[in-house]
């Protein structure tokens, strides 16, 4: 009947209230955190406390660190896009004022971001994969029995990873067309 489409678009609409509020409070705080530049002044900061810590010398250690933030943030947020938005205003300008191009700094990310995606609960396919062990063995498709499965692949992972940028980053290599490493100047 057409009087059912109304009342579940009416339901439809009852249930994105919480949702309506919460996107209202996330874009309040995103405008302020514009208005009061607080990006740009965390960005600005970091990139002298990385200098003063040595990072223009060592710059390895340093993306090693901030690969590392990124996979720990994994473990707590599922959205690799609501990551990079909120890393990105701050990282990117922070790394091209130490002279790394905006697409190098998203390699470090993109890696860090790959390295805890198989260990993440929050990960959108591990429910699929825990009903693909059932589906083999019910025994096994346990949460805790999954993940000690996949840390060890995480290591390694994290592991090659490392070693293949530090190979890159030594070789000097660009990121992709027309993104080099260090920005030129």
């Amino acid at each position: 009947k057409a009087d059912d489409i109304i009342e579940f678009m009416s339901d439809a609409m009852k249930r994105m209230g919480p949702f309506i509020v919460l996107v209202l409070v996330i874009s309040q705080f995103t405008r302020m955190f514009q208005f009061a530049h607080l990006d740009q002044l965390i960005a600005i900061r970091g990139a002298d406390g990385l200098r003063s810590l040595g990072f223009e010398d060592a710059p390895i250690p340093f993306f090693v660190a901030f690969i590392a933030i990124i996979a720990l943030a994994n473990l707590f947020l599922g959205s690799a896009s609501a990551k990079w938005a909120i890393f990105a205003p701050i990282f990117v300008p922070m790394f091209i004022t130490l002279g790394f191009h905006p697409a190098f700094t998203q390699l470090l990310y993109r890696l860090g971001d790959s390295i805890t995606n198989c260990i993440s609960p929050l990960y959108p396919y591990f429910p699929l994969l825990l009903g693909w062990i059932a589906a083999m063995d019910k025994k096994k498709a346990k949460v805790g029995t999954v993940l000690s499965y996949l840390v060890p692949y995480a290591g390694f992972l994290l592991v090659g990873w490392i070693v293949m940028l530090v190979i890159w980053y030594l070789l000097g290599l660009p990121v992709g067309p027309d993104s080099p490493i260090q920005l030129a100047g």
